[in-house]
């Protein structure tokens, strides 16, 4: 059974203290993985929460282009985003797949057989798997796996999951064809790296049903949730499922509708099967 800690205190200082609860030493150079945020939305873990833990790891903040048209689908317009939403302030900043990208191989996947990855990813030897967790209009919620798949995946690599193998089904592949190329993806980043060069931190605030990646998300229904932090991504994205469901907040049925329409828990179901961790949690409150 794996542990998850959790604190409903969303602050700087939490997200210091429960990185420290995990009592793992990222080693080497540190990459922080989040997303900087579709210009137009707000919902995106702001640089000044996440300045003191990014600079303690020494980190430095990375991301890859988008496959979708919008601010963020080039090198020249992502940086423009980054130092607009005030990342390039807090630690130094890199797009992954600006100079192309590295196929890492998929061991034992039903659908992909490599994963596109921004080439830089060589360049770090341990990842903060730093996550807002909120509803997807696609994936039904993002968390650590979809930080971990499609986020690290280069603007190539991305259309490769969507389309669960063949890229020219980016919007039209089969939904569980697609979430379950997620958890591939996952695995073959966690083979590359290593699991214990990993840790995961999940942020459930402006729990919106839509992704940061959205230029104009709806506004939350439901109220923040807390902080969540795990060295299993399994564990903690169905811990912070699981507390969306148990939360008292009436506005939680457009979340819970959000992420059963687009059958979202499979994606964690997949990873468990692919052995990237367990299903079964502890919480342990801080």
């Amino acid at each position: 059974m794996s542990k998850v800690y959790f604190t409903e205190e969303i602050s700087s200082e939490a997200l210091q203290k429960i990185y420290h609860a995990l009592q793992v030493e990222l080693k080497g150079k540190v990459a922080v993985k989040l997303s900087t945020g579709e210009p137009g939305g707000h919902n995106f873990l702001k640089p000044q929460m996440i300045k003191a833990l990014v600079q303690e790891v020494n980190g430095t903040i990375v991301e890859c282009n988008t496959a979708y048209g919008g601010k963020r689908c080039n090198s020249k317009d992502h940086w423009k985003v980054m130092h607009d939403h005030g990342f390039m302030d807090i630690a130094p900043c890199d797009i992954m797949d600006e100079e192309g990208e590295i196929a890492l191989p998929v061991n034992g996947g039903r659908h992909l057989k490599e994963n596109l990855v921004g080439a830089h990813l060589k360049n770090y030897n341990s990842i903060l798997m730093l996550s807002h967790f909120k509803g997807h209009l696609m994936g039904g919620f993002g968390g650590a796996l979809k930080n971990m798949s499609i986020g690290i995946a280069s603007s190539n690599g991305k259309a490769n999951i969507h389309g669960a193998g063949d890229p020219s089904k980016i919007w039209s592949a089969n939904q569980d064809d697609f979430l379950e190329s997620m958890a591939e993806a996952c695995k073959s980043v966690i083979d590359y790296m290593g699991a214990e060069n990993i840790v995961y931190i999940n942020v459930a605030n402006r729990l919106s049903v839509d992704c940061d990646c959205d230029s104009n998300p709806k506004e939350p229904e439901m109220a923040d949730i807390g902080i969540f932090a795990s060295t299993d991504p399994v564990a903690i994205d169905q811990a912070c499922v699981d507390a969306v469901y148990n939360s008292p907040d009436p506005g939680k049925a457009a979340l819970i509708e959000r992420m059963e329409s687009r059958h979202g828990i499979h994606t964690v179901e997949t990873a468990a099967e692919l052995g990237l961790g367990s299903r079964q949690y502890e919480i342990i409150k801080i």
